[in-house]
């Protein structure tokens, strides 16, 4: 898949190329293709064109806040994926805020968001405020907004099992907490997805908690 979604990314900026910056269609070409090269891995090719895209919206199409914050998210995992933490922190930071202010703390875009906040943060070892945030923000939002099966959910139980046992002063507490956590994201990724599932088989590997 991700390499004809490349080769579609590619095929949508040949043909727009010769529009002018102004052609919302042309805007949204550059878009695909720095998608495109994100999914494929190509990090460093992306961050470029998502960045041009970016500048064009905001100079064209300024009060599409929505599709300039999916813009600037791509290029926040672009970031992360360069180890440019501290850049992909500071631009989380504000998406979580933006979407939070535009469509609730409750919505799956922002608790999404969210998780890539806290990722951010796992990132760079800032565990206090990543177990902050998952513990009393974004868990208990998920559970109530999305329930406890869900996708999002299970991830962001995953996060707060990964804050809990790398802090330097995880005790044995800690890691039991994280432990219980993870045998419950495996359990109920069996049910819903199966146990030959790729995501069970994932966390499985992850349960024992040292």
């Amino acid at each position: 898949h991700g390499a004809v979604k490349l080769a579609l990314g590619w095929a949508a900026w040949k043909t727009y190329l010769g529009r002018p910056d102004t052609d919302m269609v042309r805007c949204m070409g550059i878009g695909v293709l720095g998608d495109a090269l994100r999914a494929s891995s190509r990090a460093e090719e992306a961050l470029p064109v998502l960045e041009a895209g970016l500048a064009l919206g905001r100079r064209h199409w300024p009060h599409g806040e929505q599709a300039i914050l999916v813009v600037q998210n791509n290029i926040a995992i672009c970031l992360s994926g360069l180890a440019r933490y501290d850049e992909a922190l500071a631009l989380r930071r504000n998406l979580y805020a933006r979407f939070a202010a535009i469509l609730g703390v409750s919505d799956e875009r922002t608790i999404v968001s969210g998780s890539n906040l806290a990722t951010s943060l796992i990132h760079l070892e800032l565990w206090d405020e990543a177990k902050t945030i998952l513990r009393d923000q974004l868990l208990p939002m998920a559970r109530q907004s999305l329930g406890r099966d869900h996708e999002t959910c299970l991830a962001l139980g995953h996060r707060m099992a990964e804050a809990l046992v790398g802090h330097p002063n995880a005790n044995d507490e800690d890691r039991t907490q994280a432990e219980m956590i993870l045998q419950d994201v495996v359990q109920r990724r069996r049910r819903v997805l199966g146990p030959a599932h790729p995501r069970t088989q994932t966390r499985q590997g992850g349960v024992t908690v040292q």
